[in-house]
């Protein structure tokens, strides 16, 4: 059954054109993958089926009763309602049945009218059936899934939705779409801010999910997963291909040699045709004349066959070539970042060697992009050590391009990258990365997330170095650019150490995986594909220890528990002391912070106000966390004093 159709969909801004008479349509249980170039459209299509844009022309069909939800890539959740409530709303009409029956079996328990009691028992069993048909006893386990599923922590479930980070936010509000389950969801880059466990669990859920999906996604690997067929928009057309994306792939490339060959058999037989018109118009008898004319009408019924439209253009990289480093690049020994109260990661030990592509894998914020900070100097060690091995020259990408200064034009920001570089080397290099003309010019500032990580890139390139260290780089670029990106990465001469969730380019590269855990690190030779064999086998091995371990008496387990009961115990009444006594120091140097400010000689000294002033916002931040600590902290001792009550 088609629930979704498009038919010759068009919008333009002013004189650019933007979509124009996009066709398709898609059936109830159909997951469809969106690809194209960045710029190409695809959001704005999004846009158009979520009745967000008003396209120029054409019609969109949706069946009759089908609701539509849509995942934008900036949300605009704000609330000052936590996680869990903010997920509630999309129960309400459960949490309202659920209040009526509670107010039904008190009426119940009391009612003494006999007729008005059989109404309320009869209301009763007919709201009561409604709620549990409707998933009523499992909606609460649903949302604790997905939140999990997501990459949320139970200690987070009661925190405010507006102090969330951007990507916190984007992945609280994919959950809660989820847990909508619209008729037709439209997903727009719902892999950013996931981890790969997270991916895992949203592919699995997507897979399984009975209705129609379409997603727009740059990360191959998540659409060869879950899509089974392919939009593609180019050129501001579009066409659809049955299959996941490396269908589409093959089968694109296989149409495109059959319409060159089709077009170069049918241009060769009309120059023929034209040959033949012209030398019967030379020999010019009256039956030359009509057998030419006779030709000409033959080319014009025939039915033109269409050159393939260009491709978009690529990137074009290729790493200068530099010196060689020695054979071994990077010793990394006891290595361990913390902050007041909480320890990032301790104890990482690990060594590089030339030519080796090796991948840092883990969670969200178990300290893989700080781990990188570290070894390339951007940022301070705990305790520990690393060193670089003979003539290694370091090239660090930051996901974040905190790098980039925002008020240099991109010709002055890459040239800044190697100043020995001509002019029209530098702007050959940034014509190859598709900045022409007077692109060049524009300020850092105002260009998009793309873009950024395409000026990065090409600084990282003319820094000729040997050594990269890659937080993210596929973020923000397109599939065009991720794979031109992976080939220059095939082909560099040199060693690379990466974090990277997209598991395609992962695939691609990875000669080796680090992967970062609270129990340590681990050392897995081999690629992305060994590596998973390997954690499939891990997981096994832990199910049959499992099994093994529930044959101990219960009265061994229960000192087993109880002991790491009181562990646990020890460790946060610790915590929560020294926290106290920092709330209590930070709260002592404000006090002092404000009686110095009031003494005339400070107060008269603009210097000293300002720097006092900076000190106490500084302190009140710390305070601000230290505070939500001792909170989290205490209701975590509370809950050791009730279970042992």
């Amino acid at each position: 059954m088609i629930v979704l159709n498009c038919s010759n969909i068009s919008l333009s801004f002013g004189t650019y054109v933007v979509l124009e008479n996009i066709t398709f349509s898609a059936q109830e249980n159909d997951k469809i993958g969106i690809v194209g170039v960045n710029g190409a459209g695809k959001s704005t299509l999004f846009k158009i089926l979520a009745g967000i844009l008003k396209p120029d022309s054409g019609d969109i069909y949706i069946s009759k009763n089908y609701t539509i939800g849509f995942l934008e890539q900036n949300t605009g959740l704000d609330s000052s309602s936590s996680l869990w409530d903010e997920l509630m709303l999309a129960f309400s009409h459960l949490t309202e049945m659920e209040k009526r029956l509670k107010v039904l079996e008190e009426k119940i328990s009391t009612e003494k009218d006999e007729s008005l009691l059989t109404s309320y028992m009869k209301e009763y069993a007919s709201l009561s059936d409604k709620f549990s048909l409707s998933g009523g006893y499992e909606y609460t386990s649903k949302v604790k899934g997905v939140l999990k599923g997501l990459g949320f922590h139970e200690n987070e479930f009661e925190r405010k939705v507006y102090t969330l980070s951007g990507g916190q936010k984007t992945r609280l509000s994919l959950a809660k779409l989820l847990l909508e389950e619209p008729d037709i969801l439209l997903l727009d880059e719902p892999t950013n801010h996931l981890d790969i466990q997270a991916l895992e669990w949203l592919e699995d859920f997507l897979k399984n999910y009975k209705k129609c999906v379409l997603l727009i996604s740059h990360d191959r690997y998540f659409l060869d997963q879950v899509s089974g067929k392919t939009l593609e928009l180019e050129n501001t057309q579009c066409k659809i291909y049955n299959g996941n994306y490396t269908s589409y792939m093959k089968q694109k490339s296989l149409d495109r040699e059959i319409q060159q060959k089709h077009f170069e058999l049918q241009q060769k037989e009309i120059a023929k045709m034209e040959a033949f018109i012209e030398q019967q118009k030379r020999w010019n008898r009256e039956k030359n004349i009509i057998a030419a004319e006779s030709r000409q009408k033959a080319i014009d019924r025939m039915e033109k066959i269409d050159r393939p439209k260009d491709l978009p253009d690529k990137m074009r990289i290729k790493f200068r070539g530099t010196i060689i480093s020695g054979n071994d690049v990077l010793f990394v020994e006891d290595l361990c970042k913390e902050y007041p109260g909480k320890p990032l990661f301790k104890g990482i030990n690990f060594n590089l060697k030339r030519n080796e592509r090796v991948f840092l894998l883990g969670p969200n914020g178990c300290g893989k992009s700080t781990l990188l900070k570290i070894i390339s100097g951007k940022l301070d060690k705990t305790s520990g050590c690393f060193e670089y091995g003979h003539k290694v020259k370091i090239g660090y990408y930051d996901q974040e391009q905190e790098d980039l200064d925002q008020n240099q034009t991109i010709i002055d920001e890459v040239w800044g990258a190697n100043e020995r570089i001509t002019q029209t080397d530098i702007r050959n290099s940034l014509a190859s990365f598709l900045f022409k003309g007077e692109d060049v010019f524009k300020p850092i500032s105002i260009l998009s997330g793309g873009e950024k990580s395409r000026v990065a890139l090409l600084k990282l390139i003319l820094s000729e170095s040997n050594f990269l260290i890659l937080d993210e780089p596929t973020n923000h670029l397109d599939i065009n650019s991720r794979e031109v990106l992976e080939q220059s990465l095939q082909d560099f001469e040199g060693t690379i150490l990466s974090v990277s969730h997209d598991r395609y380019f992962i695939n691609k590269l990875a000669s080796r995986i680090l992967e970062l855990e609270d129990v340590g690190l681990h050392d897995i030779p081999g690629g992305y594909s060994y590596y998973t064999e390997y954690k499939s086998k891990l997981k096994k091995t832990a199910l049959t220890q499992d099994t093994q371990d529930a044959k101990l008496s219960s009265s061994k387990l229960e000192r087993m528990e109880t002991k790491a009961e009181k562990a646990r115990q020890r460790k946060v009444e610790k915590l929560l002391g020294e926290t106290e006594c920092e709330i209590a120091n930070i709260e002592e140097r404000l006090k002092n912070i404000e009686e110095e400010m009031t003494k005339d000689e400070v107060s008269s000294n603009h210097h000293k106000v300002s720097e006092l002033h900076e000190e106490q916002l500084r302190l009140e931040e710390r305070l601000n966390e230290l505070y939500e600590a001792w909170e989290s902290l205490s209701t975590e001792k509370e809950s050791f004093s009730n279970s042992e009550g």
